[in-house]
């Protein structure tokens, strides 16, 4: 009998060892490239968890996406992939509060933008509220938003006319219609067949989409706007169950990673590819162009009303008190930026 149970004892301290080294993998899916800022980023988010939980969270970055880019959001609530990111504006009339965050001339960095959009809207239940099924890891958004083109200089509203347009949705695609543009919605992986194939003559995006969509060779024409022409917000979000099975101590590291140090992550790796994009339209001969006082105060004429129409579908949401939001949003890019 004494012998019997030695190897029990021995299979009882095996396990012991076996749960207290336990490995928990969380599967990343992205429908960016592999060498894309926002991959990248968050390959940075998992290494800085895995470092924190010792090892006993790791993530599996997954060769190819789970979901088409509008598809994310029920991706990531369903459990096809544990950690993901989308746009909002992918999926039009979902998401409201986070439009805030799209508006012209915010900011020309990426992460004082981020990190201010992630003060103000983690502290709103609203916020959160649009996002139920998923917890919200950060909220983010790209860079100073450029209007690319194959055609010709835009230096003036009229410029903007008789071309047509790729935009993502959201505000963006509001933007654009005021100031009388022809605009698709169509995802950001799909500009490359849009613009080389002629169904399309420009785009709306950030500076570092050149590079991550092969668009140096296409694209002919630039024009940059102070704070930008437009915002995309984004949300990093993981699926609930998956972030209820973490034990204590690893949700406190999925958690300390997350919200600012997050969106510090992303906002960083943005800006870093967008300043590099401007060395390759440099090296490919695209015309970049600013836009003069004349041109912004034209847009800003046009699109000002877009701010209250937002303001009052915000609050027949249930986000109170829209326009001190967007205020306060305004004074945390300042406060970031400094």
């Amino acid at each position: 009998m004494k012998h019997s149970l030695l190897p029990l004892a021995a299979a009882a301290a095996l396990g012991a060892a076996g749960t207290a080294g336990a490995q928990t993998v969380l599967t990343t899916s992205s429908w960016v490239p592999p060498t894309h800022a926002l991959t990248l980023a968050q390959k940075e988010w998992c290494d800085l968890v895995e470092a924190k939980t010792k090892g006993k969270v790791k993530c599996n970055h997954l060769p190819r996406a789970v979901a088409a880019p509008p598809g994310t959001f029920d991706a990531v609530k369903n459990g096809l992939a544990d950690v993901s990111f989308t746009v909002h504006g992918y999926t039009p009339g979902r998401f409201v509060h986070t439009q805030m965050a799209e508006f012209p001339f915010l900011g020309d960095s990426a992460e004082t933008v981020s990190v201010a959009f992630n003060r103000v809207a983690m502290k709103r239940p609203e916020f959160l509220k649009e996002h139920e099924g998923v917890k919200v890891l950060a909220y983010f958004t790209h860079g100073p938003g450029i209007v690319f083109n194959t055609k010709r200089p835009v230096t003036r509203l009229e410029d903007l006319q008789g071309l047509k347009w790729r935009v993502g949705g959201g505000m963006v695609n509001e933007i654009a219609k005021t100031l009388n543009m022809n605009v698709t919605l169509k995802p950001a992986p799909e500009s490359y067949e849009l613009l080389s194939g002629g169904v399309m003559d420009g785009t709306l995006f950030p500076a570092e989409s050149i590079e991550a969509f092969k668009l140096d060779k296409l694209i002919k024409h630039a024009t940059t706007f102070p704070g930008g022409l437009y915002n995309t917000s984004f949300v990093f979000m993981m699926n609930p169950a998956a972030y209820n099975k973490l034990g204590p101590e690893e949700k406190k590291a999925v958690d300390a990673a997350s919200g600012e140090v997050a969106a510090r992550i992303i906002g960083r790796s943005w800006d870093k590819f967008d300043r590099r994009a401007y060395g390759l339209m440099q090296a490919n001969n695209v015309q970049v162009v600013k836009a003069d006082a004349k041109f912004v105060a034209d847009i800003k004429g046009r699109t000002s009303a877009l701010e209250q129409k937002w303001a009052k579908d915000a609050e027949a949401k249930g986000l109170k008190d829209a326009a001190k939001v967007l205020a306060e949003f305004r004074s945390e890019i300042a406060k970031a930026s400094k």
